[in-house]
Order: structure tokens, then C-alpha cells, then sequence
């Protein structure tokens, strides 16, 4: 059995690739904006389900806006972060349409799990996010006041750190998702991943220290915590639904890094131009 799909993306040139990518990334787009318009009538309950997290760290604290069209943005930015957990099985789809060429007629069936579980994980991250991590770290952040320092928080700024902080979460919490296709593939084995667990823990943490903007331990091993578990259930997603390496699964390994070494070096370009 052959890789159709390898040699068929391995005909396109890599500015028919990019042609390809931005092709996925305007759907993507056109989705959430859809979803957007869909949303834009329950903006309001929506941006008081965002502000949830900070009051119930703090009950009795009031939120503000300055500018004259704050008040209008924010709505709309409300309504698009909807739009973005409304769309994900769109852009989830639109993510598998742009890698499936290099997969075998069977291994593309396995779209509707990827699709379905990753928005599931997606929603799950967010949700972990909101409920729990989220109110800790304001309860910690809030320490930082006296009696003459009064927090009170200008809403544009607590929805862009609201915003960035659940949707890294809805992304971390792919990891399973990802690992169910790749050890499907064959690309991923269970022993591969317990012998690079320490540096998973090493990510973790370093991920943690990325999206939790407090310093303090705590707060960042709560996040880093789930990561953790999550790579474990990777490693058992792949043993359970993983398949052993093939010479066939190998070759097409080893055809995705001979193309990413091919682009480093300089010769994609020169064979897109019809140098070579």
C-alpha cells in the first residue's frame, strides 16, 4: 500500500503549501466571525460569565472602562471569544483538512474522534481555567493591596489577560487529542513518551510560568499539576490506541524530516523558482 497522500504533497510546491495554509487560516477566520454574529446577542451574559472568576476571588469588587467606546468593544470582544469555543470544531476540521493529505485513506477516518475529542479538551482546558485556576490566582494577586491601595480593575485589561490565559489552556489540554492521531499514525509510542517524561515535567513548568502571571509556586504547580497528568494520559492513549512502527509509518517520518531539513537549508525556494 502506498502514501498517495505523501507523494500528492510532496508534487506542491512550498508556495502552494502557504497558498494551502492561508486558504485554512481565512476559513478559520470566516467561522469565528460567523460565530461571532451568533454570539452578539448574548454578549452581555457573556462578558458577566468572564468577569465571574475575579468576583469570586473578590465579592465586593467593581470593574471600570474609560474610554467612550470601551463600553462597545468589549461587548464585541466578549462575543468573539465565544465565537472561538463555538467555532473550535470548524477550525479543528480545517486543522486535519490541511495535514490529511499525508495520511492513508484509513488513517483519515479518524477526523470525527480528532474533531470531537479536541473540542471537547478545548472546552474542558477552558472551563479548568475559569473555574478553578482562575479564582486562586486572584486570590493570591489580591493580597497586594493595603489600606491605601484600592484594586479595582479596568475591565479591557482583566479580558485580554482572561482571554490569552483560557484559551493556552484550551490548547494545552489538546495534548491527549494530538497523541491519539499521532500514535494511530504509528509516529508516537508509549515507551517514546515515558522516555522523555522528565523533560514533559521540565514543559510543563515552564508552560506554567508562562500562562500563570503570578509567581507564586503554588499557583503555577496547580496548572502545571494538570499538564502533567494530562502527558500521562497520553501515554496511556497511546498504549491503548497506538499501533507498532512500520517500515511505511518510518519512511513517511522520515520523508516529514527530510522536507523540514530540504526547507532549512534553503532548497524549497530554489526549487519553487525552478532553480533546481
Amino acid at each position: 500500500m502506498t502514501r498517495r497522500g505523501w507523494r500528492d504533497a510532496d508534487r506542491m510546491t512550498f508556495l502552494e503549501h502557504l497558498d494551502e495554509l492561508r486558504g485554512r487560516l481565512l476559513r478559520s477566520l470566516a467561522a469565528v466571525v460567523v460565530a461571532l454574529g451568533a454570539c452578539w446577542s448574548w454578549s452581555s451574559q457573556i462578558l458577566h460569565f468572564i468577569m465571574e472568576p475575579l468576583q469570586a476571588a473578590h465579592p465586593h469588587i467593581r470593574f471600570i472602562y474609560t474610554g467612550p467606546t470601551e463600553g462597545f468593544a468589549l461587548h464585541m470582544k466578549a462575543a468573539f471569544f465565544a465565537g472561538v469555543f463555538l467555532a473550535a470544531p470548524f477550525i479543528l476540521y480545517q486543522a486535519w483538512a490541511f495535514v490529511s493529505p499525508g495520511l492513508y485513506a484509513h488513517e483519515k477516518r479518524y477526523v470525527i474522534p480528532f474533531v470531537s475529542l479536541g473540542s471537547v479538551f478545548f472546552l474542558a482546558g477552558g472551563m479548568f481555567g475559569h473555574v478553578y485556576l482562575f479564582p486562586a490566582t486572584f486570590r493570591f494577586l489580591g493580597q497586594f493591596t493595603s489600606a491605601d491601595i484600592e484594586y479595582v480593575p479596568r475591565l479591557t485589561e482583566y479580558f485580554s489577560f482572561y482571554f490569552w490565559f483560557v484559551v493556552g489552556l484550551g490548547l494545552v489540554f489538546q495534548l491527549p487529542v494530538v497523541t491519539f492521531v499521532l500514535s494511530r499514525i504509528g509516529l508516537v509510542t508509549p515507551r517514546f513518551l515515558l522516555r522523555n517524561f522528565k523533560f514533559a515535567v521540565l514543559a510543563a513548568f515552564v508552560i506554567a510560568a508562562v500562562i500563570t502571571p503570578s509567581a507564586d509556586v503554588v499557583n503555577q504547580t496547580m496548572l502545571a499539576a494538570p499538564i502533567v497528568a494530562l502527558y500521562l494520559l497520553s501515554v496511556a492513549v497511546a498504549w491503548v490506541f497506538g499501533r507498532p512502527r512500520t517500515s511505511e509509518t518510518d519512511g513517511a517520518a522520515m520523508l516529514a524530516l527530510g522536507l523540514a531539513v530540504d526547507m532549512s537549508r534553503g532548497r524549497m525556494g530554489r526549487r519553487t523558482l525552478g532553480w533546481s
